[in-house]
């Protein structure tokens, strides 16, 4: 229950600017027109957050039209006109309504005519909305949840809840549909997930006929249809369940309603026992969540929160790599660099854990070292491992040594241990600690930027070899040189020179 809701809206200077503006335009046109703020704006403010998202509604015209009548005004009154961005709606994919953009006083705005939808069914037996200027009550009741569908009335100043719910589902918290929730997700099935993402970032309950109509096999077929939902939106809602206050109870929610394979099910994969592997997933993402409040939030920026969620929760599956690439590109159509960034992390957690070892039990027999290396003290050995980790990851290191503590000691890939694996929270923040400072100890923070002391030229001078001909052996030439760097940070380019001269000397029949 949300024991704050506040009793009227409080706009801030720079919002009263804006909404004198509009009522200057609505008045200077003697149009009867009725301006409203719509959805999230109203609920943030009632709720007392601030929101930048202002949504217009506009009754008696499109919202194209009224941001031309602005511009018109802003011209009589000798101020520059505004550039109009224009949404197009696209049915085939639920994007129902055309949207309309301009700046005012540096804010963006959206600005929408008030409808109402008369769906029937085309060729393919898809249900396809037409859409019609209506009543705000019209309006509200097609919109996706009772809190979304508060308007505040610009010009009576006043808070409208045409469902009669909205508020009060508002203040006792909870996440329910105007009309029959079997109806609304049919209509639009991306509106399970918005269900759950207002769930989940609000700590509100979902309705049981809402979650009973979210998890039957109709709604469920309509949100794996790419014709009906483009994966790009429902990639869109699973991130910003990602990157919200509860993204782990966003994921529970996911699972408990039996929409996880829905949502990320791979196109060409098959996974061996599916429901198991779905609470393993969410039982990791709930552990790194924990963990990084353990470790600091700060320790890390959103985007890299975001990616070590993801990462997290793929874990179970980091051993096949196809489907964790095709989850990220395909189900979820995420940037490439975010599943190339999720595999890059999987594979560095891995080659952590065996360096892990050594540091924690100094013990150098847990190298996996070449010959080459053996001459080198244990923490030489440790440097060149790590360095060369870091080289490959670069400033994510922090997050893929987080990824890898999920791993070890402890491999929570076994929900039956998950209690077990919690327990032990306080352990790993220990560790992650201790392995952190264990590498800034060795100075391998940045170690990336480090430049080469030698390069493949001059490595082929002192082989006398051409770098063509003999490309591979520079290279390995050239790995070995780094290696050596790494275990002599202080040393010089001669010095390396020398021990090249040294080395090959001894190698040459």
């Amino acid at each position: 229950m949300v024991s704050s809701l506040k009793k009227k809206i409080e706009i801030t200077e720079i919002e009263k600017k804006i909404f004198d503006r509009l009522l200057e335009v609505v008045h200077h046109f003697n149009r009867d027109t009725q301006l409203r703020v719509a959805g999230g704006w109203v609920r943030d403010k009632l709720l007392g957050k601030e929101c930048n998202d202002i949504d217009i509604a506009v009754d008696n015209m499109s919202g194209k039209e009224f941001c031309e009548k602005i511009n018109h005004y802003l011209s009589i009154i000798g101020e520059e006109k505004q550039g109009i961005g224009v949404i197009r709606c696209n049915p085939e994919q639920s994007k129902h309504l055309e949207t309309a953009r301009m700046r005012l006083y540096n804010i963006w705005i959206d600005f929408v005519n008030l409808r109402s939808e008369d769906y029937t069914k085309n060729k393919n037996k898809r249900r396809i909305p037409t859409m019609m200027f209506g009543t705000a009550e019209e309006d509200a009741y097609r919109r996706d949840l009772t809190i979304n569908s508060l308007f505040y009335n610009i010009n009576t100043n006043s808070v409208e809840d045409f469902t009669e719910r909205g508020l009060a589902d508002l203040r006792s918290g909870k996440i329910v549909t105007p009309l029959p929730p079997k109806k609304t997700f049919l209509d639009d099935s991306l509106r399970v997930l918005r269900a759950i993402r207002f769930g989940a970032r609000f700590g509100f309950v979902l309705d049981e006929e809402l979650k009973e109509a979210a998890s039957c096999n109709e709604v469920k077929n309509d949100l794996k249809d790419k014709n009906k939902i483009s994966k790009e939106r429902i990639g869109h809602e699973i991130d910003l369940m990602i990157s919200c206050n509860e993204p782990v109870k966003a994921m529970v929610y996911i699972c408990d309603l039996q929409l996880f394979w829905t949502v990320f099910l791979p196109h060409q994969s098959e996974i061996d026992d599916y429901a198991r592997v779905a609470r393993c997933c969410v039982s990791y993402i709930d552990v790194a969540w924990r963990l990084l409040q353990e470790v600091g939030f700060s320790t890390f920026d959103d985007e890299e929160r975001r990616i070590y969620l993801y990462g997290a929760m793929f874990l179970p599956l980091r051993k096949q790599v196809p489907i964790v690439n095709d989850i990220v590109r395909n189900s979820l159509k995420l940037k490439t660099k975010d599943a190339e960034m999720v595999l890059k992390l999987h594979a560095a957690s891995e080659r952590f854990l065996s360096w892990i070892s050594s540091v924690t039990l100094d013990n150098s027999k847990h190298f996996k070292e070449g010959s080459e290396r053996k001459t080198f003290q244990v923490s030489s050995g440790q440097r060149i491992i790590a360095g060369k980790l870091l080289r490959d990851i670069k400033s994510w290191w922090r997050v893929s040594l987080l990824i890898s503590i999920l791993i070890s000691p402890t491999d929570f890939s076994d929900a039956e241990d998950f209690s077990e694996a919690c327990a032990k929270l306080d352990k790993s923040q220990e560790l992650y600690k201790r392995i952190e400072n264990a590498i800034m100890e060795l100075g391998l923070d940045n170690v990336w930027k480090m430049k080469e002391l030698i390069d493949g030229h001059e490595i082929a001078s002192i082989l006398q070899v051409n770098v063509k001909t003999e490309g591979r052996k520079v290279g390995e030439w050239k790995d070995k040189s780094l290696e050596w760097q790494l275990a002599h940070p202080s040393a010089t380019a001669e010095e390396c020179r020398d021990w090249i001269r040294q080395e090959w000397e001894k190698s040459s029949p």
